[in-house]
C-alpha cells in the first residue's frame, strides 16, 4: 500500500528528523501534536497541528488532543467497506495511512529518583496507547510504527513500487501489542507499590522479556538457545564480555553459580565451578593463592570449569589461571596486564560484572506454569552451640566459610573445609551419608590432612551415622540447621566423639 498522510506524536524524537524529512520527499502530508508538532516546523518542514485536522483544540493542558472521532475514525474505518466509506465522507473525515507514534517516557521517569507521583501520573500516555491500537487493528489499511529502529525499514518498503507489504504492516502492528501490554504492566506496578504497599507475589505478573542475543548453543550443541532481557528490570544487564568465544546457555548458569557463591564469601576468594557445582572454593590475602587453594580441591574436575573470585584479577593469577583449560574466568575487574595474559587464550570467556543483580525473586518453568520464590539471599543468622565442646575461634571461621559454600550446592550437600579452603565436596545424593561419603574420599583422593576439619551440611542429619563416619577421619567441627527427630542422637554422637557442633536454624536446599 502506498502512504499519503502520517500523523506523528513521538516523545523520543531520535532519528525523526530524517525520517520526516524522507517522508516529505515522497510527498507524504505530515500531520502532528505538541511538542512533535513544534520539532518538526522548527526544522523547517511543512507539518499540519492535530486541531486543524479534528477542528477542535488541544484541551486540558494537552490531556485531550488525539482522542476524537476524526482521528479514531481515520483510522478504524474499514476501507473496503461501502458503509464505513459512506460514514467517512459524511463526516468530512480524512483517512491517515500511517500512525508514528512512541509512548511518554514512564520507564526513564521511574528510573529518576526523586520524582513526585503527581509527575508520574502525568507521564501516564493516553493518547498514544489509544491510536497505536487502533491503527494496529487496522493493519491491512494502516501502517503502525511505534519502535524508531524500524524507521530505515519503513522508509525502505515506502520506496518500492508496491508500498508496504502486508506481511511488513502485520508484523509492525504485533510489536504495537508487546509494547503497550508492557507498558500498562509498568503503570500496574507503580500503581500497586506506591499505593498499597509493594507485594511480593501479585495476582498477576507480566514480563517483557527482549532478546539481547544468540547462544553459541543450549545444554546440548542440538539445541538452540537466546539471552533475553527483562526490560522492566533496570539490573538485569550486570555484566559484560570482555573477550573469548560465544557463550553458551550452560556458561550462563555457570556463571552465575560462580557469581552467587563469590559474592557469599566476605574474604578475598576463589570459586572453580562446574556444572553448576562448587568444585573447589579457597581463600587466602593473596588472590592467587587463593586460586591455587581452589584447584587443590579437585584439579580433576577443575578442567575446563568456571573461575571466579570476588576481587580485582592482577597479573599473577591470570598467570595460573591460564595454565589450564578454563571456560571462563569471572570478576568484578581485571587489572590491565592481567587482562592481556587471558586475552591470549582466545577462547577464553572473560566476563566483567558489574554489581550484583537485585532482583529478589527467582522463577522455575514446571510444566505449563512458573514456581516462584524468594532468592535464598540469607545471610548466616543467630547460631546455637548444640554440643557440649564449643568451636575454636580457626574452626568458626572454617565453619561459616563452609556454610556459605555449601549452600550453593545441590542437595543433599556436604562440605568439608580446612584453613579457608574447602577439601571436598559431596552433592546431589539421595542419601546425606552417601554425600558425606563422597566428600570425604574427594578429600582424600586430592591428598588432604582432613584430621581437623570442619563439615557443613544444607540441612538436617536424619541419622548419627554421618557423625560417626566423620569421627573415624578426625573432623572436629561441624554446622548445619537442625530439625531431625532424630537431633538428639546426634547431638550426642557429636559430644561421645568430642566434636563441635553449631545449629544455624535455617535450612538451604538447592534443587
Amino acid at each position: 500500500m502506498k502512504v499519503k498522510r502520517v500523523l506523528v506524536s513521538v516523545s523520543d524524537k531520535t532519528g525523526l528528523e530524517h525520517f520526516v524529512k524522507e517522508l516529505i520527499h515522497m510527498g507524504v502530508e505530515i500531520i502532528s501534536t505538541g511538542g512533535t508538532h513544534r520539532f518538526i516546523s522548527d526544522l523547517g518542514f511543512k507539518v499540519r497541528d492535530i486541531s486543524d485536522f479534528t477542528g477542535f483544540p488541544e484541551i486540558l493542558d494537552g490531556r485531550v488532543k488525539t482522542l476524537h472521532p476524526k482521528v479514531h475514525g481515520a483510522l478504524l474505518a474499514k476501507r473496503d467497506l461501502d458503509e464505513h466509506v459512506i460514514e467517512v465522507s459524511k463526516h468530512e473525515i480524512e483517512y491517515i495511512d500511517m500512525v508514528v507514534v512512541n509512548l511518554y517516557p514512564f520507564k526513564e521517569m521511574l528510573e529518576k529518583d526523586d520524582v513526585m507521583h503527581e509527575e508520574m501520573i502525568e507521564n501516564i500516555d493516553i493518547g498514544g496507547p489509544s491510536m497505536l491500537r487502533s491503527a494496529a487493528k487496522s493493519y491491512e489499511s494502516v501502517v503502525v510504527v511505534c519502535d524508531n529502529k524500524d524507521y530505515d525499514m519503513v522508509l525502505q518498503e515506502l520506496g518500492k513500487e508496491e508500498g508496504i507489504s502486508l506481511e511488513k504492516r502485520a508484523i509492525l502492528a504485533s510489536k504495537v501489542f508487546i509494547e503497550t501490554s508492557a507498558y500498562d504492566n509498568l503503570i500496574h506496578n507503580y500503581l500497586l507499590n506506591n499505593n498499597h504497599g509493594k507485594k511480593l507475589f501479585p495476582n498477576q505478573v507480566n514480563k517483557k522479556l527482549i532478546k539481547n542475543f544468540d547462544l553459541h548453543y543450549g545444554e546440548n550443541p542440538h539445541q538452540q538457545a537466546a539471552y533475553y532481557l527483562d526490560d522492566d528490570d533496570k539490573t538485569s544487564i550486570n555484566w559484560q564480555q570482555l573477550g573469548g568465544k560465544e557463550l553458551s546457555y550452560n556458561n550462563l548458569l555457570d556463571i552465575e553459580a560462580a557469581w552467587n557463591i563469590i559474592s557469599d564469601i566476605k574474604r578475598r576468594a576463589v570459586v572453580i565451578v562446574k556444572h553448576n557445582n562448587p568444585c573447589g572454593v579457597g581463600t587466602d590475602l593473596n588472590l592467587a593463592s587463593a586460586y591455587k587453594k581452589a584447584l587443590l580441591t579437585d584439579p580433576i574436575s577443575a578442567y575446563g570449569g568456571i573461575v571466579a573470585t570476588n576481587k580485582k584479577v592482577d597479573r599473577v593469577t591470570a598467570d595460573e589461571i591460564v595454565k589450564i583449560f578454563t571456560e571462563c574466568v569471572v570478576a568484578p575487574d581485571f587489572a590491565e596486564d592481567a587482562l592481556k595474559v587471558l586475552l591470549t587464550k582466545n577462547n577464553l570467556r572473560i566476563i566483567k560484572m558489574n554489581g550484583h543483580a537485585e532482583d529478589v525473586l527467582e522463577y522455575k518453568r514446571v510444566f505449563t506454569g512458573f514456581l516462584v520464590q524468594e532468592k535464598d539471599c540469607k545471610d548466616l543468622g543467630e547460631r546455637i552451640v548444640a554440643s557440649q565442646r564449643k568451636p575454636s575461634e580457626e574452626e568458626q571461621q572454617d565453619l561459616e566459610f563452609s556454610w556459605h559454600v555449601c549452600k550453593h550446592v545441590k542437595s543433599n550437600a556436604i562440605v568439608l573445609a580446612k584453613n579457608g579452603a574447602v577439601l571436598g565436596i559431596g552433592a546431589g545424593q539421595m542419601s546425606r551419608v552417601d554425600s558425606v561419603e563422597i566428600a570425604i574420599n574427594k578429600a582424600i583422593k586430592a591428598g588432604f590432612d582432613i584430621h581437623g576439619a570442619v563439615l557443613a551440611s544444607d540441612a538436617f542429619f536424619p541419622f548419627k551415622d554421618s557423625i560417626e563416619l566423620i569421627a573415624e577421619y578426625g573432623i572436629k567441627a561441624v554446622i548445619q540447621p537442625s530439625g531431625s527427630i532424630r537431633d538428639n542422637e546426634v547431638i550426642n554422637s557429636c559430644n561421645e566423639h568430642d566434636i563441635a557442633m553449631i545449629f544455624t536454624g535455617q535450612r538451604h536446599f538447592r534443587h
